[in-house]
């Protein structure tokens, strides 16, 4: 099958249940389902696995980046006054914390040691995968981080639920 029509089915799986998703309230939705519906497409070998042209990441990282970004304003940057010894505890704690369970699985569990290391980061899919592909390990990176992400979204908004935080933020 040629990589354009390959491609167009996986853009098509991936926005048809991106789209469907939105319906369900679950945070990120359509993010979600843009990975499980062109991930269960090509988990399931019924085409080829997508080629992406040449820059085609690059320019969706970019894309991306520059969608993030444009959330950082002046109301960002004045909450960073009270809210950057909790960042760099989080990030700290969080690296620290991936890197001893990168360690483990990758010892205990067999698991090459980049993909470890990667996969237990506390970046984003996107960024993480972007970083893994740079190393030749892209896909695996991305797998476990997607399992992460949707675990993630599925739970936490639930917990949240759970514990009466739904209707905004509960201070102690």
């Amino acid at each position: 099958m040629p990589s354009l029509l390959t491609l167009f089915f996986y853009i098509l799986a991936g926005a048809g249940l991106g789209t469907l998703m939105i319906f369900t309230g679950i945070p990120a939705a359509s993010l979600l389902g843009a990975i499980i519906g062109a991930g269960v497409l090509s988990a399931s070998g019924l085409i080829d696995v997508a080629v992406w042209p040449l820059g085609t990441k690059t320019a969706l990282g970019i894309g991306i980046g520059t969608v993030i970004g444009t959330g950082i304003n002046q109301e960002t940057l004045s909450e960073l006054q009270n809210l950057w010894k909790p960042a760099l505890i989080i990030t700290f704690s969080l690296l620290i914390t991936g890197f001893i369970i990168a360690f483990l699985i990758s010892k205990f569990l067999g698991i090459d040691t980049a993909i470890a290391v990667l996969g237990s980061a506390p970046g984003g899919t996107i960024g993480m995968s972007l970083v893994g592909s740079e190393y030749g390990v892209g896909a695996s990176v991305a797998a476990l981080h997607a399992v992460r992400l949707i675990t993630v979204l599925l739970l936490i908004p639930a917990l949240l639920n759970l514990l009466g935080l739904k209707d905004g933020i509960n201070t102690p």
